[in-house]
This record gives C-alpha cells, sequence and structure tokens, in this order.
C-alpha cells in the first residue's frame, strides 16, 4: 500500500455539448489494486456522442453505466472505457507493465490488479486502445455465428463494423464486403483484407448482414442484401432516438431473421465457457494484428478534448478511433 495521494485529471461530461476536465485527488493505493498512468486512450464516438449530447435514456441509465463510470445520467458523468496506461505501483508482477483497463479519460487511476489486462509484448500503445471495440465487434461474431463458405456484408464502415468484418473474413472461405456511402472507406477495407462497395453496388444474398450505421436507410439496406431466410444483426445503438424497421415487403416471405447484439452480456454460444475478464483478454490479443493501426485516428491531446470534442463526434468529422494522447 502506498501512503499518499495523487492528483489526477478526468474529464467529464457536465451538460449537453459541455465537456471539462476537472481534477482529483486519489486515495492512498489500497490492497489489490494497481495505479495506472495513462499513456493512450479513445473515444467511443457513437456512445460517446450519446453521452455528450445527453441522449442517454432514462430506461438505460443503469443499464449503459461504464466500468469505473462516476456521476450519473444525464450530466455530470465520468465516461469512457478505452484506456492503456503503466503500471507505477500495486502487483509486483504488474509495475512497469502497459496494461489495458475499461476505464474513463483520466491521466491517473487506480482499479483492482485483476481489471486491468496487460498488452501483448510488441503492441504499441496506441492500438491497444481499439481493444474495447474489439471486444464488441468479437461478441458481435458470436452472436452472428458467421460460417464457413459464407456471404456476409457489414454496413457501416466505422471502427465496430470495420472489426466485424475482419473477424468474420478469419472463417475460412468466408466473403466478407465492408459497405459504406462513403467511398473513401474503401481503403480501410482494403488494408484489413476486405471488399467494399456502397450501398449500390453492395452484393445481394448474403448469409449474415451486420447493420452498424445507425441509420434507418443502413438498416434497409441490410435487409435488402439479406439472402433467404439470412440473419440480419443489428449492432448500432440509437440512444434515446427511434428508427423505422422495414418489416413489411418481403421481409416475412423471405422468414428474415432480426437479432441484436450488445457488449454487456457475453453471447449465449459462449456464455457457459467464457468469462467477461477471458473475453477481454481475447481482444487485447487481436491487436497485436498491426493492420488494425488503419482505424486509428492522429492523437489528440487529453488537455484540448474539452474544445475538440463536439468537432470530433460529429458525423461529419470522418474520424475513426479518435486517439488521446496523455502528457
Amino acid at each position: 500500500m502506498t501512503d499518499r495521494g495523487d492528483i489526477a485529471q478526468a474529464l467529464w461530461y457536465a451538460g449537453p455539448g459541455r465537456a471539462e476536465i476537472r481534477e482529483e485527488r486519489l486515495p492512498p493505493l489500497a490492497s489489490g489494486a494497481v495505479r495506472v498512468r495513462a499513456l493512450h486512450g479513445a473515444l467511443s464516438r457513437g456512445t460517446e456522442s450519446l453521452v455528450l449530447a445527453g441522449r442517454v435514456p432514462a430506461s438505460e441509465f443503469q443499464r449503459m453505466r461504464a466500468p469505473f463510470m462516476a456521476g450519473n445520467f444525464p450530466f455530470p458523468v465520468k465516461y469512457g472505457y478505452a484506456t492503456v496506461g503503466r503500471v507505477e505501483a500495486g502487483a509486483p508482477e504488474l509495475e512497469g507493465r502497459a496494461v489495458f483497463a475499461l476505464y474513463p479519460h483520466q491521466t491517473l487511476f487506480d482499479v483492482p490488479a485483476e481489471a486491468v489486462v496487460p498488452l501483448p509484448d510488441g503492441v504499441p500503445t496506441s492500438r491497444g486502445v481499439l481493444a474495447a471495440n474489439v471486444e464488441t465487434a468479437l461478441n458481435a461474431t458470436w452472436d452472428a455465428a458467421p460460417g464457413p463458405s459464407g456471404r456476409v456484408a457489414v454496413i457501416g464502415a466505422g471502427v465496430v463494423g470495420a472489426l466485424v468484418g475482419f473477424l468474420c473474413a478469419k472463417e475460412r472461405d468466408t466473403d466478407v464486403t465492408l459497405v459504406d456511402i462513403n467511398p473513401a472507406r474503401a481503403a480501410v477495407a482494403q488494408a484489413l483484407g476486405l471488399k467494399f462497395a456502397t450501398p449500390d453496388k453492395a452484393p445481394a444474398d448474403c448469409n449474415l448482414v451486420v447493420h452498424t450505421s445507425a441509420s434507418a436507410a443502413g438498416l434497409a439496406t441490410a435487409f435488402n442484401l439479406a439472402a433467404e431466410e439470412a440473419t440480419v444483426l443489428e449492432l448500432s445503438w440509437y440512444g434515446s432516438g427511434t428508427v423505422s424497421v422495414p418489416l413489411g415487403g418481403a421481409f416475412h416471405s423471405r422468414r428474415l431473421k432480426l437479432i441484436s447484439s450488445q457488449v454487456g452480456k457475453i453471447a449465449p454460444s459462449h456464455r457457459e465457457t467464457w468469462s467477461y475478464r477471458r473475453r477481454l483478454s481475447a481482444a487485447v490479443q487481436i491487436t497485436a494484428d498491426p493492420r488494425l493501426d488503419v482505424l486509428l485516428a492522429p492523437a489528440v491531446e487529453f488537455r484540448e478534448l474539452p474544445i475538440r470534442l463536439s468537432d470530433i463526434l460529429k458525423p461529419e468529422s470522418g474520424v475513426l478511433c479518435q486517439l488521446i494522447a496523455y502528457p
């Protein structure tokens, strides 16, 4: 145990469209905990844009709490879940190690030792922040259960969509196409070894369609690309918004299946044998692939977040995974 506290700076969502950095003193390090100094972090653009706008519905206030979140929805909240740092004190076997933690945006923090996952040797701390998104994508592939020799389309070439496509493509002989309205995302698909198409040129008769664009148009495209008796997996989260679902037309006659996926629970297919820590550890291991660097945007300094957040989180910003650099 340490006999002193330390000063940390943390990002708080203080009101609609407003964020600020607050200072807090950490208590002496408790037994069984580690103290981590942040090196890199990442913004989850979809979720954190809804948090910043105050669009987390009241019904989800408890379910949408992130690990180690502080405050209460709608405001003020200390929110986030993608931080890589170096252990400064605590468990001797972890001291000096670069680790991933599902922790909000903060310069220095304490967590139980079992809440951090060491990065594999050689993995840059910048790429390690992708572990949170990889975990979401990994759980989605378990929910979707893509089979070999199948045709898969992923609608929405954001970070999670690209990662789902990347993981689905690991199945033997699976043909994966990343679909997006932005032709520039073709470069992302190519870097990840995936095909790319705009919605008007996307392949039809897909055995699995994963929707991640968080738009009604994207969901309609997903239904249009699905083969008879195919699965459409909805991975978007709309917060307090609503979206029309095209359940007319050929939805019933083609016997399509619409299912949801959310990382808060382990997919039923793996729930008996996988723990949350095992799933997160698997996600951290996947970040060892250098091809994932294509998803990272140039880092923004932590201290600049309050004035940069609104622009970064705009849909038209074009940012994929916004990297955060800590001092």
